[in-house]
This record gives structure tokens, C-alpha cells and sequence, in this order.
């Protein structure tokens, strides 16, 4: 068995613990920097985001998911080629800004579309939309800040 060499000479479980430690690190600067993401995402959303996901607005859902989504996509990225915890953590909250930026800029370029009000309205279309450039935009910024 390709491997067993390196089981019996313990290679693979030498570092299992230092590597399960920043495992939890990570998971933790995940969840914070989600969580910061949640809150200043729901700042800058002129409704009431856990009101609108709690009365079902499956719009308000797909957008709010997606831009957590684009959160992790870019701490993913970032956690890659950083060397300390402190980088990542930097780097998300630059893709944070850089998102909300990605949303303000949407809303003043498309004045007429009233993007607050579409994804309070329920429209998914316009989820869809946002969802999609979000994503798109998280994997952007992701490799960019690598």
C-alpha cells in the first residue's frame, strides 16, 4: 500500500497536533470574520436583513449567503499564501471593505434598479444576479490579495 511506509515511520502524524491547532485557528478567524461580514453587510443593506430571512425572503437569504460565501471564498484564498494568522485576518477585512465597496458602487451605477428594495421586494432574479457577481468578484479579490 502506496503510504504505509510513512504511517509506520509516524511521518503523517508528526505534526497532527500543531496541525489540528491552526485547523482551530482558522475555523475561528473564519467564523469571526464572518460574523464582522454579517453585521457590516447588514449596515450598509437598507432592510433589515435577519427580518427579511426570518419572514422566509428567499431573495434576502441568497444574497446575504452569497456574500458569506464570498467571505470565505476569499479567506480560503488568502489563508493560502499567508504566513500568520494576522495576514489573514487583515486580508478578510480588506475583502470585506472591498466587497460592501463592490455594492455601493452596483447600487450608484444602476440607479434605476434600486437594488435594496428588489431584494427586499423578494425579486431572486436579482439575486441571482448579485449572487453570481459576488462569487465572481470574492475569487477575484481572493487572488489578488494571495
Amino acid at each position: 500500500m502506496p503510504g504505509a511506509s510513512y504511517l509506520q515511520e509516524g511521518l503523517l502524524l508528526r505534526h497532527f497536533g500543531t496541525d489540528l491547532l491552526h485547523v482551530g485557528i482558522g475555523l475561528v478567524i473564519l467564523f469571526a470574520v464572518l460574523l464582522v461580514g454579517y453585521y457590516i453587510f447588514s449596515l450598509v443593506t437598507r432592510y433589515n436583513d435577519n427580518k427579511e430571512i426570518a419572514e422566509g425572503n428567499e431573495a434576502a437569504g441568497m444574497y446575504m449567503g452569497s456574500k458569506l460565501l464570498g467571505l470565505c471564498i476569499i479567506v480560503g484564498l488568502v489563508s493560502i499564501n499567508s504566513n500568520n494568522w494576522l495576514d489573514v485576518i487583515i486580508w478578510s477585512a480588506v475583502g470585506i471593505a472591498i466587497l460592501c465597496l463592490v455594492y455601493i458602487l452596483f447600487d450608484l451605477i444602476t440607479p434605476r434598479t434600486k437594488v435594496c428594495e428588489q431584494i427586499k421586494n423578494g425579486n431572486m432574479a436579482m439575486a441571482q444576479l448579485l449572487r453570481s457577481l459576488i462569487i465572481g468578484i470574492s475569487f477575484v479579490i481572493g487572488t489578488f490579495l494571495m
